[in-house]
């Protein structure tokens, strides 16, 4: 330590810098994310497959429980976990910018490198959140719609969208999963790349991320709408789009957290 007190530790956080960003930057990187997945489409939707794999896992579990009500508030809050899946697509994306050459198993690697580092503190926040979701949902459920016969989704269907109790369910569950998407998408849309990129703690990429958002709050959520959407509809047709879809949303994630943080030491 310095005789000011100030580590080189801390003067590492300090350069990292959070930028405005624009809804051209944001289209841009979306631009970006599709020039990624074209340049190695197969280990980019290795990635996709993975994600979609859990998502069908976790659908068979729900049938499996006789919870199919549950299928919606899922599928509400499956994206969340998106970026816990994409750190490899940001890996693919830093080696391009670089111009390295890598291996599919040089990917594996960092991936699972990631466990040791401060990503797994990232990964249990990001999946507290989501199992928090489900656990409001559920409470949700038992109070506004205990009442009702519900054996199917389309009975469940039929009674939030024709009765008193389904439209109070739906507007308190909108508002509360609204809140919880904000929070969590405030805190991981910037610190999932950057945790992968730098050597920061998760506390300090949690708030660059949320620095981010509120600098440049319509377009960062705007870019949060876009891929919960994205992400929700790639699900209708039974998870095959988001195949797709996750690896090019993951690939200009990175790129719009390159414009979002600026290390000033690499930049002098």
């Amino acid at each position: 330590m310095s005789s000011s007190g100030i580590t080189p530790r801390m003067l590492r956080v300090r350069a990292l810098k959070v930028q405005k960003v624009s809804a051209q930057n944001v289209k841009d990187a979306l631009a970006a994310g599709f020039r990624d997945f074209f340049r190695n489409p197969m280990l980019s939707m290795f990635f996709g497959l993975v994600y979609a794999g859990f998502g069908l896992v976790f659908l068979a579990g729900l049938v499996v429980y006789d919870n199919l009500w549950m299928i919606i508030p899922a599928g509400v809050g499956f994206p969340l976990i998106a970026p816990f899946v994409a750190v490899g697509l940001y890996e693919m994306s830093h080696r391009y910018k670089t111009g390295e050459s890598f291996t599919w198993g040089e990917i594996f690697t960092v991936v699972l490198r990631q466990q040791k580092r401060e990503f797994g503190w990232m990964s249990f926040v990001v999946l507290f959140i989501f199992w928090n979701w489900i656990f409001v949902a559920h409470w949700l459920f038992a109070v506004f719609l205990q009442w009702h016969s519900i054996s199917s989704l389309t009975s469940f269907w039929t009674v939030i969208t024709t009765t008193t109790d389904g439209y109070v369910f739906l507007a308190v569950g909108t508002a509360v999963g609204a809140v919880l998407a904000t929070l969590l998408f405030s805190i991981t849309v910037i610190s999932m790349p950057l945790l992968l990129d730098k050597e920061v703690d998760f506390i300090t990429a949690m708030l660059k991320s949320i620095d981010a958002v509120q600098k440049s709050p319509l377009v960062m959520l705007g870019w949060g709408v876009v891929i919960a959407i994205l992400v929700f509809l790639a699900l209708l047709p039974a998870f095959i789009g988001i195949i797709f879809i996750l690896p090019i949303l993951g690939h200009a994630t990175w790129h719009l957290y390159d414009v979002a943080i600026k290390d000033e030491h690499v930049a002098q």
